[in-house]
C-alpha cells in the first residue's frame, strides 16, 4: 500500500524522501516495484482454475455450487479445495441456481367432508356452558351489552373453542381476549 503511494506520487516528490517520510527502505520499494509486473505460479494457477470453474459452472447450467464444482474439479484431475473454488466463483460472479421440487403437503379428497352446523349458527345459549363449539378460526371478542349471553373465542391457533356466558354489568366479571374462562 505504502510502495503504490510512493510509485503514484513519484513524480512530485523524490524517492527517497518519500520512503524516509513513510518508513520504507528504498530497497524494499524497488524489490516491489520489480515484482509487481510479474506473475506468481499461484496466480498463474488461481487464473486456469477460475477458467475451468466457469466451464464447469457453465455445464452446469448454473446449477453447480462451490462443492460440486471442486468436485467436477477434482474428477478432471484439478485438483482444487472448495474454499478455493468458492472464491474464485465469488470474484467470477457465479452463484448457483438450485430448483427446488414441488412438495404437496395437504391432497384434497375425491368429495368434501360434510360438517354438520350442530347449533345451526345459534350461539347465544339460556344458561352458561351450554353451547360448547369449536372452530380453528382466530376471531375477537366483542363484549356485548350487559344484559345479553356473549360468546369468547380463544385466540389460540388450536381449534378455539366458543364458551357462551352471561356478561356481568362491571368490567370484573367480563374475561380477556385469549384467555378462557368459565362463569357459574
Amino acid at each position: 500500500m505504502r510502495c503504490a503511494l510512493i510509485e503514484a506520487e513519484k513524480a512530485s516528490y523524490p524517492i527517497a524522501w518519500m520512503c524516509d517520510q513513510l518508513g520504507v527502505a528504498r530497497s524494499s520499494f524497488y524489490a516491489w516495484r520489480a515484482a509487481a509486473d510479474t506473475v506468481t505460479a499461484t496466480a498463474a494457477r488461481r487464473q486456469v482454475l477460475a477458467q475451468l470453474v466457469k466451464v464447469v459452472f457453465d455445464d452446469s447450467h448454473g446449477t453447480y455450487g462451490c462443492r460440486r464444482v471442486a468436485a467436477e474439479l477434482n474428477r478432471r484431475g484439478h485438483p482444487a479445495s472448495v474454499g478455493l473454488v468458492a472464491d474464485l466463483m465469488r470474484e467470477l460472479g457465479l452463484v448457483a441456481c438450485q430448483p427446488r421440487s414441488y412438495k404437496t403437503t395437504t391432497v384434497a379428497g375425491d368429495r368434501p367432508v360434510a360438517s354438520p352446523d350442530l347449533i345451526e349458527r345459534e350461539f347465544t345459549a339460556p344458561a352458561p356452558g351450554q353451547r360448547l363449539v369449536g372452530s380453528g378460526s382466530r376471531r375477537e371478542f366483542h363484549p356485548p351489552a350487559p344484559t345479553e349471553p356473549c360468546v369468547i373465542v380463544s385466540h389460540y391457533t388450536a381449534p378455539a373453542i366458543l364458551v357462551t356466558r352471561s356478561c356481568g354489568t362491571n368490567a370484573s366479571e367480563r374475561t380477556s381476549t385469549g384467555i378462557l374462562r368459565r362463569f357459574p
